[in-house]
């Protein structure tokens, strides 16, 4: 049964009219009250205004530490001071395995560490060192360069240098025009590096790939060992995973991508463009799928086997399901009595605010307010509005590449009559419907939230656990609520498939129901400060 939130209009105009008028009518248009029977139209994807504490992130941490970061065997050389290029490594928990001959680069941090002397005279020289350097100490199959804001603003050209080393030394050399200033958040970081690897890898080996169902995952980062447990499920299920985009992978999996008979993505925001473009081209079809959360697992693994219509592999998929539902349904009998009802916020970015209110809504916890840091009108609303949604100078900031059929590499995987016939049975393809019609009546939607909105909302709901990442962490735990990180999951996970649910439950049951935040005083309110933002955890009481 659905919930409904109360107060929503009124927490909303409140928050506002502490504003200036200008900022308010701004604000306003990001966040919106949800009403089901009139989904409501939201503002995303719009620069922040100045001044405000905001949760997002640049341009190039969206190429190099999203897209790229995760893929073992690609040497990521940052172009720029030593900061953005130490930021960026191993922030995000991504995993790999390797076997022992292979090559795994992501434990190191590769810089052309640019100097003064650099910004004024320019940096190509120095980027050609650090790549016959790169290249001299580990011979790589690739390596990808990144620009950050001071190369912009120089003008070094790091595409020609890449196609100069790449004559030079023979391996794949390819850069990123993704400058942290470029967008309006490290969405457009994504659509950068997607575009380049469209561009420079995708197709480059047409070796067969064995296996009956082939598919690629799109979006989906390896965080805290997400993906091992993916690929665990769906070679159980019979299933055969060509390519990740890019938990986990290589840039040889990158080049056989185009082999599999079905994408399937899980991160909406960060790579639709990768899934259009190879439909386009090579004649792939592209599912939303969703591995977190018990039964959005489920519903995931059957409409791939739906895809495939085959009896056999539906058959195995259901052999899976059964015996990973017996542990789950044991753990939520467990915890479901200490959790049900309470509040939670998700504000993180891509597809996780949405993900995770299937796993919290698993146990009976409730998502009064949730949002994205990056996402598009289309990732709230579904792309069903991807029509209205307006170019902006920021979207044309970034590179639109321009796809036609490949003349001799595209092939339907499926006729246009077992298309209809997969209609009729309810099946869609390249659909995603966005967070807001999963979202309860009278919740928040808050787009690109800042720090003092978060504080307010803290203070009058009183969540339970608050879900965002390192930057708001320690602000929100010294004001007596767990915060719970989903960029980097901490230290724990996996939280996707059957056993990821299994973990995130518990984890959440241990953070929600100890009773170490009552004792939380914030530092703020022992200094004299007005004691007006320390907040009341009566969440605690509930358990006591």
């Amino acid at each position: 049964m659905k919930k409904v939130i109360n107060n929503g209009n009124k927490l909303k105009g409140d928050i506002l009219e502490k504003y200036p008028t200008k900022v308010a009518r701004k604000r306003s248009k990001s966040f919106v009250v949800n009403d089901p029977d009139n989904p409501p139209e939201i503002q995303a994807n719009v620069r922040t205004v100045p001044g405000i504490l905001t949760q997002r992130g640049c341009c190039y941490a969206g190429c190099k530490g999203v897209v790229l970061g995760p893929t073992r065997d690609i040497i990521n050389l940052t172009h720029g001071p030593i900061g953005c290029g130490f930021y960026s490594w191993l922030t995000r928990r991504n995993q790999t395995r390797t076997g022992p001959e292979d090559d795994n680069y992501m434990t190191y941090c590769f810089s052309t560490d640019m100097q003064d002397e650099n910004i004024v005279f320019g940096g190509e020289k120095k980027l050609r060192q650090a790549i016959q350097e790169a290249y001299d100490l580990f011979h790589p199959k690739a390596i990808a360069i990144f620009s950050t804001c001071p190369v912009g603003l120089i003008g070094d050209d790091v595409h020609a240098i890449s196609r100069e080393m790449k004559e030079k030394l023979g391996i794949n050399v390819f850069g990123f025009s993704c400058e942290g200033y470029k967008g309006v958040s490290q969405s457009a970081g994504h659509h950068i590096a997607n575009n380049q690897i469209f561009k420079h890898v995708v197709g480059q080996n047409n070796e067969e790939v064995e296996g009956k169902f082939k598919i690629n995952l799109l979006g989906e980062y390896n965080i805290g060992g997400d993906s091992f447990v993916i690929e665990n499920l769906l070679e159980r299920c019979g299933i055969t995973l060509v390519s990740t985009y890019s938990g986990n992978s290589t840039i040889d999996q990158f080049e056989q991508s185009h082999m599999a008979d079905l994408n399937c993505i899980m991160c909406h925001r960060s790579i639709n463009y990768v899934a259009d473009m190879m439909e386009t081209k090579f004649g792939i079809p592209w599912i939303k799928v969703n591995f977190i959360g018990a039964d959005a697992t489920a519903k995931s693994l059957r409409k791939i086997a739906q895809y495939f219509d085959d009896k056999k592999l539906m058959a195995k998929v259901e052999k899976v399901i059964e015996e990973e539902m017996v542990a789950v349904e044991q753990t939520i009998k467990e915890v479901k009595p200490r959790l049900e009802g309470k509040k939670v916020m998700l504000f993180v970015g891509g597809s996780r605010a949405h993900h995770y209110q299937y796993l919290f809504s698993e146990v009976g916890m409730v998502t009064v307010a949730a949002g994205y840091e990056f996402a598009h009108r289309d990732d709230y609303e579904g792309r069903k509005v991807l029509p209205y949604i307006k170019v902006d100078a920021d979207s044309r900031n970034i590179e639109e590449l321009t796809v036609e059929p490949d003349p001799e590499r595209y092939r339907p995987r499926k006729t246009e009559e077992e298309l209809k016939q997969l209609e009729k049975k309810g099946f869609t393809l390249r659909d995603y419907e966005g967070m807001i019609p999963e979202m309860e009546s009278g919740s928040l939607v808050i787009d690109d939230i800042s720090q003092y909105e978060t504080e307010v909302l803290i203070e009058k709901y009183k969540p339970a656990v608050f879900c965002a990442g390192i930057k708001e962490k320690y602000i929100i735990q010294k004001m007596g609520v767990p915060l719970k990180q989903l960029h980097s999951y901490d230290y724990g996970g996996p939280f996707a498939g059957f056993i990821g649910a299994i973990n995130f439950f518990k984890d959440i049951d241990r953070m929600v129901n100890t009773r170490v935040w009552a004792l939380v005083k914030a530092p703020w309110s022992e200094e004299g400060v007005e004691d007006n933002c320390l907040i009341d955890a009566d969440y605690v009481s509930e358990v006591a």
